[in-house]
């Protein structure tokens, strides 16, 4: 059986299965979630996001958090606001950092490790600050220490269903049937 070639980020493959994961997180991020607030927003977003980067690298992973989020927008209520756009990228960019991490042996924990950055600075810190930009008006300090508490309840929870999906996506071998995740031994 010949080898097939390593999959680039401007490859017909790389591209389309990257457009696939922006449709996906913008159908799961403005038409599959849950708004309870203006500042809070439970969904599933991420979870392309991260298999982009995972799959593609840092760059690919990086470019379908921002335009999933540019995209999404167009959807929005609220418009967009480059502030936050910075945390679908990290996801993006984190997973495709971690990638090799992942490939070597990959496990629900070593899935939750990768997660963990993008959980940590981008969806609780980052968006909290920027939340606080925002909407904090005289009150910024109290409006992002309120954030703070709340998002990390908000993005605890949806850490661990996250993670919980990106491994069953890994177990369910649908990456390696469709020939775009490739194990220690094929790297």
């Amino acid at each position: 059986m010949p080898k097939t070639k390593k999959s680039t980020l401007f490859s017909l493959r790389t591209m389309v299965c990257c457009a696939m994961m922006i449709a996906i997180a913008v159908v799961m991020a403005r038409l599959m979630s849950i708004v309870p607030e203006e500042s809070s927003r439970f969904s599933l977003e991420a979870v392309p996001i991260f298999v982009s980067g995972m799959l593609f690298g840092p760059v690919a992973g990086a470019a379908v958090g921002f335009l999933s989020d540019l995209i999404g927008c167009l959807f929005s209520p609220f418009g967009y606001n480059p502030l936050f756009c910075l945390p679908p990228v990290i996801c993006g960019l984190t997973a495709g950092l971690f990638r090799r991490y992942l490939v070597k042996k990959t496990s629900i924990f070593r899935i939750a490790v990768a997660y963990l950055p993008y959980i940590l600075l981008a969806c609780i810190l980052w968006q909290s600050f920027a939340l606080a930009l925002v909407y904090g008006g005289e009150a910024k300090t109290a409006y992002f220490l309120t954030k703070l508490a709340t998002r990390s309840v908000q993005y605890g929870i949806t850490y661990v269903i996250d993670v919980i999906l990106v491994w069953i996506l890994y177990k369910s071998k649908v990456f390696t049937a469709a020939k775009l995740w490739q194990t220690e031994k094929e790297a």
